[in-house]
């Protein structure tokens, strides 16, 4: 497996010179390849704790019940990042609660790697597959970069170029999000109204990478709200 991944990673860092300054790295008819980044003032395994509790940072719109409380990565190979749904106070008694699986856990190494695969949002009822590798790269002062890169590829029903830029903005706003729980409000920079969230830089390459332990589940609870398709 760390020899697939590695082999992986050295293609995309090969890939990044000629493509690596745009929006969407790669594009044809049967896929698509979106890459970011960014840098936060926390050491690796400070970013570590927070990705595997997207209940904190990933946006509720972009959610299956439009509450992002039930959202859990099980950072595990064969785990997932789920979504439990809101119990339906009118079930009978001892029905369980719903739940979705956004993507796959496929490799995981605690503080570096963290690799998924599934379809988000409305990918998942193609007949398409994606990969997206999350790279912890530390840096200079206890600073660690976020590398986040989706590759997409099978049968599309919509134009690739009209899906691709959109995957890449609500991602771009999940990476941004988490970025934001990282940085002390001390060190961001005053920012216009509605602004605030530090942007992905696309330009830079996946590193090499390097697994996971296992993330707690998020407690249940009795609140319902109706069940709508997330936009991403």
């Amino acid at each position: 497996m760390r020899y697939l991944i590695g082999m992986v990673l050295a293609g995309l860092v090969l890939a990044a010179p000629g493509a690596g300054r745009t929006e969407v790295v790669e594009q044809a008819e049967n896929g698509f390849v979106v890459r970011q980044s960014v840098e936060v003032p926390r050491s690796p395994s400070e970013v570590w704790a927070e990705l595997l509790a997207p209940a904190k940072w990933w946006d509720k719109a972009h959610t299956w019940s439009q509450d992002s409380s039930g959202l859990y990565i099980d950072a595990q190979a064969t785990g997932c990042f789920c979504e439990l749904m809101p119990r339906d106070p009118k079930a009978p008694e001892g029905t369980r609660r719903g739940s979705v699986e956004h993507m796959h856990v496929v490799h995981v190494n605690p503080n570096k790697v963290l690799l998924m695969e599934g379809g988000l949002g409305p990918l998942q009822s193609e007949a398409v597959t994606g990969k997206l590798a999350i790279i912890l790269k530390p840096g200079e002062e206890g600073k660690t970069r976020i590398f986040w890169e989706y590759v997409v590829g099978g049968y599309f029903r919509t134009k690739v170029s009209e899906i691709a830029p959109a995957v890449d903005e609500v991602l771009g706003q999940q990476l941004a999000r988490l970025a934001q729980r990282l940085t002390p409000i001390e060190d961001k920079p005053a920012a216009p109204e509605g602004e605030g969230m530090p942007k992905p830089d696309k330009s830079d390459p996946v590193p090499d990478q390097d697994k996971a332990k296992p993330a707690t589940k998020p407690d249940d609870k009795n609140q319902a709200k109706s069940e709508v398709t997330p936009r991403l």
